[in-house]
């Protein structure tokens, strides 16, 4: 299922984060896990944050994503169902049908 992680974090902790190197890695083992269709990053809140859009294959990816995210980074995560224009055209032509 296409899904969009949305993140953000402290900006104490992502000070302490760039400088030892953690937010490099948390990311690049995040891309690498997940492959994006999509990734940014902002300044969110007056926080670090981004999003990825990925296919989530299984369920039991959710602590995994969350967990590293959290321990790593004290992040505030969001992971919630979403369609790209092609998945919301197949989806009003099945509900035509119903």
């Amino acid at each position: 299922m296409r899904t969009m992680l949305r993140f953000t974090f402290p900006v104490e902790r992502g000070n302490e984060a760039v400088k030892d190197g953690t937010v490099e890695k948390t990311f690049a083992w995040l891309t690498e896990q997940l492959k994006p269709e999509a990734a940014y990053f902002m300044p969110d809140g007056g926080e670090r944050g981004g999003l990825m859009v990925f296919d989530m294959t299984d369920s039991a990816q959710i602590p995994l994503i969350v967990e590293t995210l959290c321990t790593r980074l004290d992040a505030a995560v969001e992971l919630t169902p979403v369609m790209n224009a092609d998945d919301l055209k197949r989806g009003l032509a099945k509900l035509k049908k119903a």
